[in-house]
């Protein structure tokens, strides 16, 4: 299980983080510039956000992952008591939120709950074809006796796509799902992505679809 933690105070953010370390694959953000930084080169699990950190709050940036179909969990964590942030939290898509002070032990429970909610790690190997799996937790294709570790990008592009077979999908929806409006992509670098897709899981599962797009098959 990988998890993106978003604390801004250095020390209350150490422990954090020292305590997840412990039991999951953890990356510490101390704002929302550098969480943003590490959404675009990681894929996660779960993300844990703190409100109050500097440039964007946890839950506008949680906001605009959501508009950008950003679904990963996200627990909210804040030392706010009024229900107006537990409201915009929820409305901004956390599926669960804690108040500081908290114990350690009271974090890992949330976690192990949204873990089995959203069935984290259970469906973290996705079978592309008898001879090929995929591990999202590790951006793996497993081939034969071969392991290949895919580019961030491409294995988000692997992903969408197994998670919408056998439909159109134009260029326009990968850049709207996959980057950030910072970082647009060419036509030519998303062809460039699907050839080396292509050469690791088969030219056939991936079909172009003149003026529209590609296919997963």
């Amino acid at each position: 299980m990988k998890i993106l933690l978003m604390e801004d105070d250095p020390v209350l953010g150490d422990i954090i983080a020292e305590h997840l370390s412990l039991h999951y694959q953890t990356d510490h953000a101390f704002d929302s510039q550098e969480a943003i930084e590490f959404l675009e080169l990681n894929r996660y699990d779960l993300l844990i956000f703190d409100i109050n950190v500097p440039g964007q709050s946890g839950i506008e940036l949680l906001n605009d992952l959501r508009e950008y179909h950003d679904n990963t969990p996200a627990i909210i964590i804040t030392a706010y008591e009024d229900t107006k942030h537990l409201k915009e939290s929820f409305d901004a898509g956390a599926h669960d939120y804690i108040r500081k002070p908290f114990e350690l032990e009271e974090l890992t429970l949330r976690i192990e709950k949204s873990k089995a909610l959203f069935n984290i790690e259970q469906n973290s190997i996705m079978q592309i074809s008898d001879e090929i799996k995929y591990s999202q937790s590790e951006r793996k294709i497993y081939k034969k006796d071969k392991t290949i570790v895919l580019k961030p990008k491409e294995a988000k592009i692997l992903e969408y796509f197994l998670g919408h077979k056998n439909r159109a999908i134009s260029n326009d929806e990968l850049i709207q799902n996959i980057w950030s409006y910072e970082t647009m992509p060419t036509d030519a670098t998303i062809r460039s992505h699907i050839r080396n897709l292509r050469s690791i899981i088969g030219n056939h599962k991936i079909t172009t679809l003149r003026s529209i797009g590609y296919r997963y098959e």
